[in-house]
C-alpha cells in the first residue's frame, strides 16, 4: 500500500505566521518552489502561502510585503494528512479540495508535503490527466 510517507517531500521549507511576505518571497525564489506552509513554534501546519497569494492579496492591493506577515494571507482552512495516510485518501483529498500541494504530519508536526507533481508520478499514466483535472477544476 502507497501511502503519504511513500510520496512526500522531507525537505520542506516553512515560514512562521509573523514573518513577511517578502521574506517568503525570498525563500521561495531561493528554493525554487511556489508555497511555503505555515508553521506554529511546534511545527505544527497552519496554513499555506503561495506566490500568488503574495502577488493577489498583498502586491495588488498595494499593500507593502516587507511589513505583511505570511499569517495575514494564509487560506482560512489548512488540509492536511497523516505520514500513513493511503494513496486513494490522499487523492480523495487533493481531488475534493482542488489542492495542489497537502502537508504531510505526524503527531500534528509538519514532517513532509506532497505536491501534485508527487502524485503524478506515483499514478498509472493513464489517470494522471484525471486527476490533474480535478484539481485544477475551476
Amino acid at each position: 500500500m502507497t501511502t503519504a510517507r511513500d510520496l512526500m517531500q522531507v525537505d520542506v521549507e516553512t515560514i512562521a505566521e509573523d514573518e513577511s511576505l517578502a521574506e517568503a518571497a525570498r525563500r521561495m525564489r531561493a528554493a525554487g518552489i511556489g508555497a511555503l506552509p505555515i508553521c506554529d513554534r511546534v511545527g505544527t501546519p497552519v496554513g499555506i502561502v503561495t506566490d500568488r497569494d503574495i502577488i493577489i492579496k498583498c502586491v495588488a492591493v498595494d499593500k507593502d510585503p516587507a511589513r505583511t506577515s505570511a499569517g495575514s494571507v494564509e487560506q482560512d482552512v489548512v488540509y492536511t494528512v497523516d505520514v500513513d495516510t493511503d494513496l486513494a485518501d490522499v487523492l480523495a483529498i487533493m481531488e475534493d479540495y482542488q489542492i495542489r500541494r497537502l502537508p504531510v504530519t505526524e503527531d500534528e508536526r509538519l514532517v513532509g508535503i506532497i505536491t501534485e507533481a508527487d502524485v503524478a508520478r506515483a499514478l498509472p499514466e493513464k489517470t494522471v490527466g484525471e486527476f490533474v483535472a480535478a484539481v485544477c477544476a475551476p
